[in-house]
């Protein structure tokens, strides 16, 4: 165990004499060789139960490649700075709903970031609501409450399609760059789109009724 601890250590500053204290860059490369594996889920364990070393080592290993999946999507790198302190300042609560039998810890990292960033950009920025607002909704309320409202109609859809509609319309990415993201397939990306269309318009309907 004593070993396993200093390897950590050891790897943490390593890291950190390499790369510094700089600001984030992005990173899109992993090292997924058995051996940093096998070290990332002994970190992971002992993350778990508080050990400083072993949070410092994950956030030196991945927080450069969650910023750069963030920024991906927040298109902002001050707010994807942001958002990434926030995954890693909650890390020691969310790492229990991590399954290492699943999938890598690095994969589930970027699914946190994923869910984080497009969390950040349907509660801070402006909703274009004449991309997905029901032509037959009310048009007699105030812009603040039409937001609000939208809002409300987003949270109600299923997460997948909340997630097409976010990043379609919020982000503003192509289909396909929502497809790489998600990991579907583009054309199951245009059925989560036309079917959460539908669903925000029926929940809009209902909002303004």
């Amino acid at each position: 165990m004593l070993s396993t601890t200093r390897a950590i250590r050891r790897a943490a500053d390593e890291i950190e004499a390499r790369e510094g204290k700089a600001r984030f860059r992005r990173r899109r490369s992993l090292d997924r060789s058995p051996e940093v594996e096998e070290l990332v889920l002994e970190a992971v364990a002992r993350a778990r139960t508080g050990d400083a070393d072993a949070l410092r080592f994950l956030y030196l290993r991945y927080a450069d490649n969650v910023y750069g999946y963030v920024c991906s999507i927040v298109r902002d790198e001050h707010e994807a700075e942001d958002v990434t302190q926030q995954i890693f300042a909650k890390l020691l609560t969310t790492l229990d709903r991590y399954e290492p039998r699943q999938v890598p810890f690095s994969a589930w990292i970027l699914k946190v970031a994923q869910n984080a960033a497009i969390d950040h950009v349907r509660v801070r920025r402006p909703v274009p609501i004449a991309e997905v607002r029901p032509l037959q909704a009310a048009d007699d309320t105030t812009g603040r409450e039409r937001f609000a409202d939208l809002r409300l109609a987003l949270d109600a859809l299923p997460s997948e399609q909340r997630d097409v509609i976010v990043l379609r319309f919020l982000v503003g990415l192509s289909p396909s760059e929502v497809a790489e993201r998600m990991g579907r397939s583009e054309d199951a990306v245009h059925g989560l789109q036309h079917r959460g269309r539908r669903r925000l318009a029926r929940e809009m309907l209902a909002l303004t009724a």
